[in-house]
């Protein structure tokens, strides 16, 4: 067979790469390079900030020339990395060397040896790895995730009157409204992205063990916990004290469960948008030039929202391996997190391309308000949980004689249909008081959605 070594392996990075490009500054390779990369300097630029072994602050020239190494972070070092890493076998090690090349480059060649200075690789990684995921959270993945919500909140607001019959265990059951039933979805993806936002981003920076011992070994009069500290809280991040050779990643398996958890979510708005697209309580907004089916020209299939839902899915059982891995880690040691971590990406991606096809789907759907009346027109039978209701209430107020209503109203009922002049005649012979018989008269399933739309304001 033919081999096409220049195209990707993943969707991802092919069919379906302009949605999702915006993580790649952060969750691809270049994009965990890049960090590294900053870790580094930045660690030069707080020993030396410390006039630590005999070195003096930077000038403001030398830090904003060495910060360039990571702003200015392109494709020379890109193939520079690759090419050192065949060589050392070792992706943070070509870091270090990249960091010492450039710094006899910009003439500070006398600070070379305080590069990657008493870290071990997890120390920079985990750091890195911190920085990218904490960025392409609140950057990328969460500011798209709210555009769907805020999609949500204004079709809710739009259809927040809009009856229609609620189908609990799929059957006719009390009629709501549209826009509360989209509402409920905002409502809870609200409080799940307030979670991810408050989410803990975490690295620790003690050492070859998590013992500072190569730094106690070189400096004994610093206090090392408290200066890795206030590094790594200057980078933005939370600090871990207490960790073996790697960051217990504990924060990551927190975040990546609060995402799926979201992606469950959203996964259940695909599959009932799809469920109210087959009732036809949804049409389909045609798509100038698409086509919906490649033999029926009348079909507009729902591809938005069927896409969403396979892509949480992958999404959903990456997350879920990554927090299943991550959690664990051998002795003080194992490389398990390593190549599961590369893939953190991935699962962003398939989770960010569903979103994106939930916000396009939700601006290409229109409520068929006729299909909503006439099936609650179809189905008087749903007032009798109403009709039963007030009965009870008059009994309780001693203005009624009626044993088991529940009963009475189940045998006129149950398994068949009922009409608005058969129920109206019903509830004309009930013996309850007049004002709660005319309210009841007065009651149809289109207007018998309780507070729906108040809960939606």
């Amino acid at each position: 067979m033919t081999e096409f070594p220049a195209q990707p392996l993943s969707p991802l990075d092919g069919r379906y790469r302009a949605a999702v490009a915006p993580l790649t500054a952060y969750l691809s390779e270049a994009g965990l390079n890049r960090a590294r990369v900053e870790v580094e300097v930045e660690w030069l630029i707080a020993l030396t900030g410390r006039s630590l072994f005999g070195t003096s602050p930077l000038t403001d020239a030398d830090t904003e020339r060495l910060r360039a190494l990571y702003l200015d972070f392109g494709q020379a070092e890109i193939d520079w990395l690759a090419e050192r890493e065949a060589v050392t076998r070792h992706d943070v090690k070509a870091v270090e060397y990249l960091v010492r090349d450039r710094l006899s480059t910009l003439g500070l060649a006398r600070i070379a040896e305080l590069t990657h200075f008493a870290c071990t690789s997890e120390d920079i990684n985990s750091t890195a790895y911190a920085l990218i995921v904490k960025r392409a959270v609140h950057e990328v993945w969460l500011p798209k995730l709210r555009v769907v919500i805020a999609a949500l909140r204004a079709l809710a607001e739009k259809h927040k009157d809009a009856a229609m019959l609620a189908r609990t265990h799929g059957q006719p059951a009390t009629p709501t409204t549209m826009g509360k039933e989209l509402a409920v979805f905002a409502w809870r993806l609200e409080r799940v992205a307030a979670q991810v936002e408050a989410s803990e981003f975490l690295a620790k920076f003690s050492g070859a063990t998590g013992t500072w011992s190569a730094h106690v070994a070189a400096d004994p009069a610093v206090d090392w916990p408290v200066a890795t500290r206030e590094f790594v809280e200057g980078l933005g991040l939370g600090f871990n004290p207490l960790t073996t050779q790697i960051e217990s990643h504990d924060w990551q398996v927190e975040l990546y469960d609060r995402v799926r958890h979201a992606g469950g979510i959203l996964h259940n708005l695909a599959t009932d948008i799809w469920t109210y697209i087959s009732l036809g309580y949804f049409a389909q907004i045609p798509v100038a030039g698409a086509t919906g089916s490649s033999t029926m020209p009348h079909k507009i299939n729902p591809i938005r929202f069927e896409n969403a839902e396979a892509n949480l899915e992958i999404a959903g059982g990456l997350f879920s391996t990554l927090s299943a891995t991550l959690v664990t880690s051998r002795l003080q040691r194992d490389l398990t997190d390593s190549t599961t971590q590369r893939n953190i990406g991935v699962a962003f991606g398939h989770s960010l391309l569903a979103l994106d096809n939930l916000e396009r789907g939700l601006r290409e759907i229109s409520l068929a308000q006729a299909v909503l009346d006439a099936d609650l027109d179809a189905n008087w039978e749903v007032l009798a949980e109403a009709i039963q209701t007030v009965v009870r209430a008059e009994i309780a107020a001693g203005r009624s004689q009626i044993t088991d209503p529940y009963a009475l109203l189940k045998d006129l009922t149950r398994g068949r249909r009922v009409g608005a002049a058969e129920l109206a005649e019903f509830v004309s012979g009930l013996d309850i008081g007049d004002a709660a018989k005319q309210r009841l008269l007065a009651l149809t399933p289109a207007t018998y959605t309780g507070l729906a739309a108040d809960l939606v304001r």
